[in-house]
C-alpha cells in the first residue's frame, strides 16, 4: 500500500505534528528519517523491515558503515545523516551538563554517560571535571582497557583534575558485558581515587557504572 492511501492521521509526519514525537513507534520515527522507500516497498514497510533485520533501533544506530550500507534502501548519504543525528544527540546532552545540571539533573547525566559509554566494546574510564559551581569544565576518557577490565591509576586522575583546575569530578565507566552491577574492584578503586583527590581538596561527587540499559550510581547506593 502506498502511503498516500493511508488516513492522513496515520502518516508519521502528520502524526508527529498532531500528537508529538513520543507518540510514534520506532518504525515511524525511522520512516521520517529515511523519507523515501524503495521500489515495491513504502517507507514505513522499509523501516519495519530494517528494524526486524537489525533487531532494534539501537543496533541500527550502532551498525558500521559496511553493515548499514549493505541493506536495500540504505547508502552512504543516509549513513552520514544518521551519524550526524547521533552526534547531535550527544552534544545536546553534553550542553545540558555544561550549563551546570550535572548534579541537579542526575537522570540527564545518566543519559549522557550512557550515550558516550554504553556501546563501547572495551571498558573505558571516563571523567567529568567540574568547577566549584558544578559546571562541566571538560570531559575525557582517561583509561581504556579490555572487554572486562581497565587499569586505573589514581595519580593520573589527580594530575588531570589539577590540569583542568577542577573543584570536583564525576567518575564513570562502562561494563561491556552489559551488567552494570559494580564489582568489588570498582568500589576499591573509587575509594583510592577519593582518598587521592582529597589530598588536593577535590571532591568525587559520584561514580556511575554504565551497563546495557542501566546506569548505577554510587551515591544512590550510599557508597559515596
Amino acid at each position: 500500500m502506498k502511503l498516500k492511501q493511508l488516513p492522513s492521521d496515520s502518516l508519521p509526519r502528520e502524526k508527529l505534528l498532531k500528537r508529538g514525537a513520543h507518540s510514534l513507534s520506532d518504525a515511524e520515527l525511522l520512516a521520517i528519517f529515511l523519507r523515501t522507500g524503495t521500489q515495491g516497498m513504502n517507507v514505513l514497510t522499509l523501516a519495519d523491515h530494517l528494524l526486524n533485520d537489525f533487531g532494534s533501533l539501537r543496533a541500527l544506530f550502532c551498525a558500521s558503515q559496511e553493515q548499514f550500507c549493505s541493506r536495500k534502501g540504505l547508502g552512504v548519504a543516509k549513513f552520514v545523516q544518521l551519524q550526524a543525528v547521533v552526534e547531535m544527540t550527544q552534544r545536546f546532552l553534553a550542553e545540558t551538563l555544561q550549563r551546570g545540571d550535572a548534579l541537579t539533573s542526575p537522570e540527564q547525566t545518566k543519559l549522557y554517560l550512557s550515550s558516550v559509554l554504553r556501546d563501547r566494546q572495551r571498558e573505558a574510564f571516563y571523567l567529568l571535571f567540574l568547577d566549584n559551581q558544578h559546571r562541566v569544565i571538560q570531559d575525557e576518557i582517561l583509561f581504556e582497557g579490555t572487554i572486562d577490565s581497565a587499569s586505573v591509576y589514581p595519580r593520573e586522575v589527580v594530575k588531570r583534575a589539577l590540569h583542568h583546575n577542577a573543584a570536583a569530578v564525576i567518575l564513570a565507566h562502562n561494563h561491556p558485558s552489559g551488567i552494570a552491577e559494580p564489582s568489588h574492584a570498582d568500589r576499591r578503586i573509587t575509594t583510592r581515587i577519593i582518598d587521592a583527590l582529597s589530598l588536593v581538596d577535590i571532591r568525587v561527587l559520584d561514580h556511575f557504572v554504565v551497563g546495557d540499559g542501566e546506569v548505577i550510581s554510587f551515591v544512590e547506593r550510599g557508597w559515596i
